[in-house]
């Protein structure tokens, strides 16, 4: 298996090495923050969202694009698959 290869889409986060995880990030339209490496943005047409890989879990904050609304805030454990995560997060809020 090559670096560019992720493993099964219902393989759980956990069992991603972090090249893997940033691999995906990024081919989700994901930015990585320069300086908190662990940050990473994406921007969609209706949503925007900060992503983190904590120790534990991911955690997404979708940013409002209305100084009104309030952020939402969603956490999930990395031994959720990459694709319940991945529905679960960039469906957006």
């Amino acid at each position: 298996m090559t670096k560019s290869l992720l493993p099964d889409p219902q393989t759980p986060l956990y069992n991603h090495p972090l090249p893997q995880i940033e691999q995906w990030l990024i081919s989700l339209g994901c930015h990585q923050d320069s300086t908190d490496l662990h940050l990473w943005r994406i921007e969609h047409s209706h949503w925007k969202a900060e992503i983190w890989l904590d120790v534990e879990e991911l955690s997404v904050v979708y940013v409002p694009s209305n100084r009104h609304d309030r952020d939402i805030q969603r956490t999930f454990k990395y031994s959720l698959s990459r694709q319940d995560i991945e529905d679960a997060v960039f469906s957006g809020p």
